[in-house]
Order: C-alpha cells, then structure tokens, then sequence
C-alpha cells in the first residue's frame, strides 16, 4: 500500500483516493463478502475477505500519511475492545448465555458512549452511523430505541401498523405530492423493516433473496421469449403470463419458493 501511495512512483490513481473517495469502495467490498457467504463459495469468500482487508489497510495508510493512526493501531484499537467487551472470556465475569452477552455487551458500548461525551447530552441513538445501509440503519436505530421499551411486544401490531402505512401511502399518490409520497414511502419501508427485526429476519438479506429471485425468472422469461425482440413485442399481459409459466416450471423443478 506504501508503494502503492508513493508519489513519486506509486499509481496515479491510488495516490489521488482520500477517504471519501475510497469509502464507497469499503461498502461495496463488505457488501462482496456478503454475497460470497450467501453463495456458499469459499473461494470467492477468500477474495473477497482480502480485498476487504486491502480497503483497512488502504485507509489506515493514508491515516498514516496524515499523521493520525497507524495500521498497528487499527489493531491494537480492535483487538482492547473486544478485550474490555468480553469481561467473561478475559476476566472474572460471567455470563448466562449468548443473550446475556448481548446485554453485557450493549451496556459495555453505553458506558463507553457516556465516557466519550464526557458529562454532554447522551442519546441511546449516539454513535449509530449515519453511513451504514440504510435498512440496517433502521434496524440499529429501531433495537436502541427498544431498550428502553420503545417498541412492540410482537409481530402482529406491526403488521396492523404496516397496513396503516399502505393507507398512508396510497392518500400520498393521490395527492401527487412528491415529497409527501417520499416521506410515506419512507415510513411504509420503516414499518417493514420494524416487522423484520420483529420476526427475526434480516431486511437485507430477505431482499437480497428476492433480487435474487427476481433476476433468475427474468432470465427465464427471456430464454422462454427467444430473444429480446420477441420479449419487446409482447403485451405486459402476456409477459405476465410467460413469467407465471416460469416460475411454476421452476417451482416444478425443485427450486421450492423461487
């Protein structure tokens, strides 16, 4: 990465990255590994946690160029937390389960919230990142909110409260008020991503099926079409109709709910 980043002989375009720039880069990869994971490829899991790596390392030197931190630090920084956070592995605590230890832990990461505002404002919101994916975002904003018990006791409320979203959400697209339908939209995408924490399922990842889904019947409708010609001279009633013989085909052939 040093040689990389030299000025005088690195590359050009490595050299002019800051962190900005390179951030989204560090997203995408993460997202990369996810989907590695969700294919089960353990090679691919292999690249893709390097280049994973290679976005730390890419970040902690120009930190380094800027006097800040250095890679070792970055270390050192990760390895005394997860130290400070596992009193029942490195100390004299102990913990009943694995839902104690995320109790323990999140009254840790409190502690250590209050510590850095030093007698300021505290929010249980604090230090959620405002870069993060947004539907995990809200999952994040949604479990802190619940610690205080700021939340449903079960699934079937926020349901009634998706239902009264849509309601919401349909009065919004008759007004034609775009910024209306925006915020709408928001709060109906918020109340479904509450119902997934609800039941225990990951918004991310039960879209990532659906794309997923999604993508492998399209690409049936078009080999069943022939050609993209074809597909473009077809009515939506008929496209509609050759995607409902896809996916019952599919479903015939094994593929469960695909």
């Amino acid at each position: 990465m040093a040689r990389l980043r030299d000025p005088a002989s690195g590359c050009p375009w490595d050299c002019e990255q800051d962190f900005a720039s390179i951030a989204p880069y560090t997203i995408e990869e993460a997202y990369e590994v996810a989907d590695a994971i969700q294919h089960g490829d353990m090679d691919e899991l292999r690249d893709e946690l390097g280049d994973l790596l290679f976005q730390v390392v890419f970040h902690a030197r120009m930190a380094d160029e800027a006097g800040a931190f250095h890679f070792d630090d970055v270390v050192e920084a990760v390895c005394d937390k997860m130290i400070r956070r596992h009193p029942h592995v490195f100390g004299d605590a102990s913990v009943a389960d694995a839902a104690a230890q995320a109790d323990a832990w999140e009254a840790t990461k409190a502690r250590e919230r209050e510590a850095r505002r030093r007698g300021g404002k505290v929010s249980l919101l604090d230090d959620v990142p405002r870069g993060m994916a947004e539907l995990q975002r809200a999952i994040k904003l949604q479990k802190r909110a619940a610690r205080v018990g700021f939340d449903w006791s079960a699934p079937e409320p926020v349901l009634d409260k998706v239902a009264e979203e849509i309601l919401e959400m349909r009065d919004a697209m008759q007004s034609g008020n775009i910024e209306e339908m925006e915020d709408e939209l928001g709060d109906l995408l918020f109340a479904l991503t509450n119902l997934a924490r609800q039941l225990k399922i990951d918004p991310a990842g039960a879209l990532r099926r659906a794309n997923a889904k999604f993508e492998l019947r399209f690409r049936a409708v078009e080999e069943a079409a022939g050609s993209q010609a074809v597909l473009e001279s077809m009515s939506l009633d008929e496209m509609e109709a050759l995607w409902q013989r896809v996916k019952r085909q599919q479903r015939e052939g094994g593929k469960g709910n695909i």
